[in-house]
C-alpha cells in the first residue's frame, strides 16, 4: 500500500480572496468533483511503498500525514478553513481550546523567560501562568488591558510572549490589539490572542499583528455544543513551525472525529454568527429598560467604554455579554429557577442560549472588578428572541417577588 499523502506546499495555502460567507461555506479549496465533504480519515499507522520513503517521513512532519498523532487529511482539511477564515499561513488544531492555549505558551517560553498577560485572561489561561508556568520557571507579570500603550513599560531582557484576550472574559473589556502588536514587535516578543468571542469571522488579528490567533472551537467554529477542539492559527511558517513542533512534542491530537464536525460547522459560522448578533441586541434592548439591571458588558454597544475600538476594528458582535445587575446574590440567585429556554450550563458559542453567575468571581491584578452589582454571564443563543424575552420576564418578576 503507497503512502497517498497529499504535499501542502506555501502557495497552496494562501488564502483566496473571496468573501468571508464563501470561504465558510465553500472551503478554500471547493472540490470541482468527488465527494463535498472531506472524508473522515482515521488513522494511526501510516504505510509506505519503500524504506527511503519511511525514513525521510519526518521531513513531511509540517505540510503531510506522516502519523496519526500529527494528523490525518481530516485534520489537515480543517486546518486549511480555519486558515483561511483567519488570513493566516498556517494552523495547527489541538484537543481542546485549552490545550491550544497552553501549547501557545510552551511554544515560546523557556525557564527564566517571561510573559505579559492580559489580566483580563480566561479563568483556566490564568490558572495555566499561575500553576504551570511559574513551576516551570517561567515569570508571568499580568497588564492591565485598558492602557496598552503603556505596555512597553513592562518589558523586561528576557520578555518572549504577550498574551491578549480582547474582550477580555467575563467582563469585556477592549485592548487595542494593534497598538499591542506593534509594542511586542519592537520588543521582539510574540504575541498570542485568545479570538474565540469574536472568531474570525468576526476579528482576524493576524491582520493587526498578532503571531497567533487562538480559537476555542468548541464554540462559534463547532457551534453545536458536541465538540471539544481548539486551534492555533500562525501568521508565519516559522511561527507555525514552533506550534506543530511543540503539539507533538505534548502528544496533543485532535481526532478526526472533532475535525469533521467542526468542518461541517463552519460552513454555516457566518450566518449563525448574524442571528447571536440580533438576538444579543434585542435581549440587550430589554434587559437596560428592566430597573435592576445597572449595566450591560459588551463591547458592541455605543454604550459600552469599548465601543469605539470594536467599532474600528471588528465585522461585528457575538452573543456572549455581561449582565450586572443590582440586588443582592441570594436574589440574584432566584433568576435561574424555573427557565424555560435559558440553560444553566459552562461553555457557550452553540446554538442554545445560556445563563450563568459569573463563578468563580473574577480575579484581577491590575485593577478590581466594578463592584456594582451581581455579575452574570449570558449567550444569546438562536432561538425566537421573543420567546427569550418571556423567559426573562418571568425571571425578573420571580426576582420582584422576592
Amino acid at each position: 500500500m503507497t503512502n497517498e499523502n497529499r504535499s501542502r506546499n506555501t502557495a497552496d495555502r494562501v488564502s483566496p480572496k473571496a468573501r468571508l460567507a464563501t470561504l465558510a461555506a465553500s472551503g478554500p479549496f471547493p472540490p470541482s468533483r468527488g465527494p463535498l465533504n472531506p472524508p473522515v480519515v482515521r488513522a494511526s499507522t501510516i504505510l509506505y511503498d519503500s524504506v527511503e520513503a519511511y525514513m525521510k517521513r519526518h521531513a513531511g512532519l509540517y505540510d503531510e500525514v506522516i502519523y496519526g498523532l500529527y494528523g490525518t487529511d481530516t485534520t489537515y482539511a480543517l486546518a486549511e478553513a480555519v486558515t483561511a477564515l483567519e488570513g493566516g499561513y498556517m494552523t495547527v488544531v489541538t484537543s481542546s481550546g485549552t490545550a491550544a492555549i497552553a501549547l501557545g505558551f510552551a511554544a515560546f517560553l523557556r525557564t527564566g523567560e517571561h510573559a505579559l498577560v492580559s489580566d483580563v485572561a480566561y479563568r483556566s489561561t490564568r490558572k495555566f501562568c499561575d500553576q504551570t508556568l511559574t513551576r516551570l520557571g517561567v515569570e508571568v507579570t499580568y497588564f492591565d488591558p485598558l492602557t496598552v500603550d503603556r505596555l512597553g513599560e513592562l518589558f523586561r531582557p528576557n520578555t518572549r510572549v504577550v498574551y491578549l484576550e480582547s474582550p477580555g472574559s467575563l467582563t469585556f473589556e477592549m485592548s487595542d490589539v494593534r497598538r499591542a502588536a506593534e509594542i511586542a514587535r519592537r520588543h521582539g516578543a510574540i504575541t498570542l490572542i485568545d479570538n474565540t468571542w469574536a472568531s474570525p469571522a468576526l476579528f482576524r488579528p493576524i491582520e493587526h499583528g498578532i503571531d497567533v490567533s487562538i480559537e476555542s472551537a468548541t464554540k462559534y467554529l463547532s457551534g453545536h455544543s458536541d465538540v471539544m477542539l481548539g486551534t492555533l492559527t500562525a501568521g508565519s511558517r516559522e511561527v507555525y513551525e514552533r506550534l506543530k513542533e511543540t503539539a507533538g512534542s505534548w502528544g496533543n491530537c485532535a481526532g478526526p472525529d472533532e475535525c469533521y464536525l467542526v468542518h461541517r460547522g463552519l460552513r454555516t459560522l457566518d450566518v449563525r454568527l448574524e442571528r447571536h448578533q440580533r438576538n444579543a441586541e434585542h435581549l440587550i434592548g430589554w434587559l437596560l429598560s428592566q430597573r435592576e439591571v445597572s449595566r450591560i458588558l459588551y463591547p458592541g454597544h455605543e454604550r459600552d467604554p469599548g465601543y469605539a475600538l470594536w467599532k474600528r476594528d471588528y465585522r461585528g458582535a457575538s452573543g456572549l455579554f455581561g449582565v450586572v445587575i443590582d440586588v443582592e446574590e441570594q436574589a440574584a440567585l432566584s433568576l435561574f429557577d424555573g427557565m424555560k429556554h435559558f440553560k444553566l450550563g459552562s461553555s457557550w458559542g452553540g446554538y442554545e442560549s445560556l445563563l450563568v453567575p459569573a463563578w468563580p468571581p473574577p480575579v484581577r491584578s491590575c485593577r478590581p472588578v466594578p463592584q456594582d452589582g451581581y455579575l452574570l454571564r449570558m449567550h444569546a443563543g438562536l432561538e425566537d428572541p421573543a420567546d427569550l424575552i418571556e423567559d426573562l420576564s418571568g425571571a425578573f418578576e420571580r426576582l420582584r417577588r422576592r
